[in-house]
């Protein structure tokens, strides 16, 4: 299941899984995912309203499906090129808010096996 047209607006669903997968809402998280932004459309964008669709499209997502999406978006775009970047990235979220759940260190040991499955 692949659900995404570009790779950028793949890992923006990625930032935001990893963001809520504690189950909160942080400012401060939802702050690095701007941030990264920056990095994934250097286009004119409308950051606020990308990452708001972005966020009601993973709200709105059977959570069951999860990893299958995932398995087949990763082998889809390739993105074992990317690995260390964007288990950075996600590491750099759930850090942001100082504090590291187990939830969300659980969903990022999750992604890195996924990824180094296919890679």
């Amino acid at each position: 299941m692949i659900i995404h047209a570009t790779f950028e607006d793949f890992l923006l669903f990625l930032y935001v899984h990893i963001s809520r997968a504690d189950s909160n809402y942080d400012p401060t998280e939802m702050a690095v995912i701007q941030e990264k932004m920056n990095g994934l459309y250097p286009n004119k964008v409308d950051f606020d309203k990308k990452l708001y669709l972005t966020l009601r499209e993973y709200k709105d997502f059977d959570k069951s499906k999860l990893n299958e999406l995932f398995v087949d978006t990763i082998k889809h775009f390739k993105v074992g090129k990317d690995k260390d970047k964007i288990l950075n990235d996600l590491a750099d979220i759930i850090k942001a808010d100082g504090q590291v759940q187990t939830a969300e260190t659980n969903a990022l040991e999750s992604l890195k096996k996924t990824i180094d499955a296919y890679f």
